[in-house]
């Protein structure tokens, strides 16, 4: 599984990619947003991370009409080889993610709540599409069994689930035995998912037993 950080906090996003933990980092407008950076900051984040190791980056176009989502998609692109670009799952978002993958731009559709949506991404060649997992728990549905169905429906495809929301370790690890191999988090998140006080107690007592040696 490839793990991603889904925040702009420089420092939490910083520290993960400095570690290793995470592959990349995902973005919405949400995000930025909260984080007060603009549309345009975001560049400077994406120089920042790539800097630090990241190896993919994602950004969400966004717009009212088709061309407005293609000319700023292309605009984002334009930052890095690495960027991916995120286009919501809509009427208007399904064809510009298609012009845009026309182009050699990849893709990701965001904000997938059905398989019918997952499938015509994978038609129009997205290379990512993210469904979200706590906010289709949120709606009442079982996101976990939504998003298997999902990764069983693209298998063999060239369209990876990315699966966002994911707000808890357990959450982590029942989607990978679900065949789930990308799921992005916040950092508290991701760092939660390295921790478990058994493991600690078990490397105290390997400490002890060095220093008794030494």
């Amino acid at each position: 599984m490839t793990f991603y950080a889904d925040s702009a906090d420089r420092e939490a996003v910083g520290a993960l990619l400095s570690d290793r933990i995470v592959a990349g980092v995902t973005t919405n407008p949400s995000i930025l947003a909260a984080s007060q950076i603009s549309p345009d900051g975001a560049r400077s984040l994406r120089d920042e991370w790539v800097g630090l190791g990241a190896a993919s980056t994602f950004f969400q176009a966004t717009g009212t009409s088709v061309d407005s989502l293609v000319e700023r998609g292309r605009v984002i692109h334009s930052w890095g080889e690495e960027v991916v670009v995120k286009v919501p799952a809509t009427a208007i978002g399904f064809p510009a993610a298609a012009r845009l993958v026309a182009d050699g731009v990849p893709v990701l559709v965001t904000a997938v709540h059905t398989t019918a949506q997952a499938v015509a991404a994978s038609a129009i060649g997205a290379s990512f599409i993210a469904p979200y997992l706590g906010r289709l728990d949120d709606r009442g549905r079982d996101g976990h069994t939504d998003i298997a169905a999902m990764t069983a429906a693209l298998a063999g495809t060239s369209t990876e689930v990315l699966v966002a929301s994911v707000r808890t370790p357990s959450a982590i690890a029942r989607l990978a035995t679900a065949g789930v191999r990308h799921i992005t988090a916040a950092p508290a998140v991701l760092r939660a998912a390295l921790l478990s006080p058994d493991s600690d107690e078990a490397a105290a007592a390997f400490e002890r037993a060095a220093a008794a040696l030494s």
